[in-house]
């Protein structure tokens, strides 16, 4: 049995095993709470968006200029990378 982790988080469960699985702790409460909204159907495979590795240095950093990622400016494109997916 998972954790209760409060009222933040609506599927314990969901978010234990995204956790397990190496998202961080704020993308695996925003899949947990969607999964568990009957007006949202996420899925966990992501969208039909192009690939981070496909897209420029500059579009990385507009997307994580949109999200609000510190430190952008002085990363390289891998970093911004792994900053995305981290997020």
């Amino acid at each position: 049995m998972s954790k209760d982790h409060g009222n933040q988080i609506k599927n314990d469960d969901t978010y234990e095993a995204l956790r397990d699985e190496g998202y961080s702790k704020e993308k695996s409460a925003r899949i947990a709470n969607a999964q568990a909204n009957s007006t949202q159907t996420p899925s966990r495979d992501g969208g039909k968006g192009k690939p981070y590795e496909d897209r420029t240095k500059d579009e990385l950093y507009d997307k994580a200029k949109e999200i609000g990622i510190e430190g952008r400016s002085k990363m390289s494109k891998d970093q911004l990378i792994k900053a995305l997916r981290n997020h």
